[in-house]
């Protein structure tokens, strides 16, 4: 967002970590409540002022009187009507709307007079294919969540879909390099770690990288160790398609068992062991080619060895 051109208007909703259940605490999220020595400064901006706003907003900027007005509507409609309003004035003023909403998946099952992420989406169609006010980008971490996205009809040919991986090898190789890494080290870091920055910054703090990577890797090895007995004692059952469903021990293992060998394979169709993985932040799931594979490569490595122990 720091290199978009000065002549757009970011409105940045981050869900992460936001306890979402009905209405009222969807619109505390959406909505940047000006208090009235902040929005006396801006209070024209409909008119269009919308220049005097800072380059980006945590939410969309809203008079405090407005917002409470929302709250005692509870009509979700009229939310949409307002932030249109708000876009359209800072598109006529030549400053071009972005609207990013983070980890949407937050509110995937919450309803209010039906889903709201139908009704979202809907309204996101609006803006940018129908009125061309705003770019809007919809960001997740969940590939779950993107699998149901992606098979909407409702947007067929009217989105597109960009994949933030990890470090390809000549990426995390430059990276290290940066930092010091002798070339051994790069190559023990790429073997363990893969291009995943979370890990390769781990590496970066530490002086014994053989060390730390083995230590990285016998804790991930035993979560998931500790995961799969715990399934095979207790057994547990998961909300999957509305219903609840046991999940099998032995189709669990089958799944992480198509990974022995490969670093990525296709699957036919979610199943409850597949979903019950993803949830478990074991493998991910790409709907736009019908692949699944481990969430890192340290996770690889993980599975590999529990998968090893399971069949002796």
């Amino acid at each position: 967002m720091k290199h978009l051109p000065k002549n757009q208007k970011v409105f940045y909703i981050n869900l992460r970590g936001r306890l979402i259940s009905n209405y009222d605490e969807f619109i505390k999220v959406l909505f940047d409540v000006e208090h009235e020595a902040r929005y006396e400064r801006i209070k024209k901006f409909l008119k269009p002022m919308a220049n005097v706003l800072p380059e980006s907003y945590s939410g969309i900027p809203i008079p405090k009187d407005l917002f409470l007005k929302l709250f005692k509507e509870k009509e979700v409609e009229d939310a949409f009507v307002y932030i249109e309003t708000v876009l359209r004035a800072f598109y006529k003023n030549d400053q071009n709307p972005v609207l990013v909403i983070d980890e949407l998946q937050v509110i995937g099952d919450l309803k209010i007079d039906g889903f709201l992420i139908y009704k979202l989406f809907n309204f996101f169609i609006r803006l940018t294919k129908e009125l061309h006010l705003a770019h809007v980008f919809v960001i997740t971490s969940d590939s779950l969540f993107l699998e149901r996205v992606y098979t909407e009809a409702m947007l067929s040919g009217r989105c597109r879909y960009l994949m933030v991986d990890d470090f390809d090898k000549d990426t995390t190789m430059s990276f290290l390099e940066n930092y010091g890494f002798s070339e051994e080290e790069k190559e023990l870091a790429w073997h363990y770690c893969g291009g995943k920055p979370v890990y390769l910054v781990e590496l970066m703090r530490v002086e014994d990288k053989g060390e730390m990577v083995a230590k990285m890797l016998k804790i991930r090895t035993s979560q998931i160790s500790e995961l799969l007995n715990s399934l095979r004692a207790y057994g547990e059952e998961i909300e999957f398609r509305g219903e609840l469903h046991e999940v099998v021990y032995d189709n669990v293992v089958a799944e992480l068992s198509k990974l022995k060998e490969n670093v990525a394979c296709e699957y036919g169709h979610i199943t409850p062991e597949i979903n019950y993985l993803v949830r478990n932040n074991i493998i991910f799931v790409d709907p736009l080619d019908n692949t699944m594979r481990s969430q890192s490569r340290l996770d690889l490595l993980a599975i590999r060895e529990v998968i090893g122990d399971a069949d002796a």
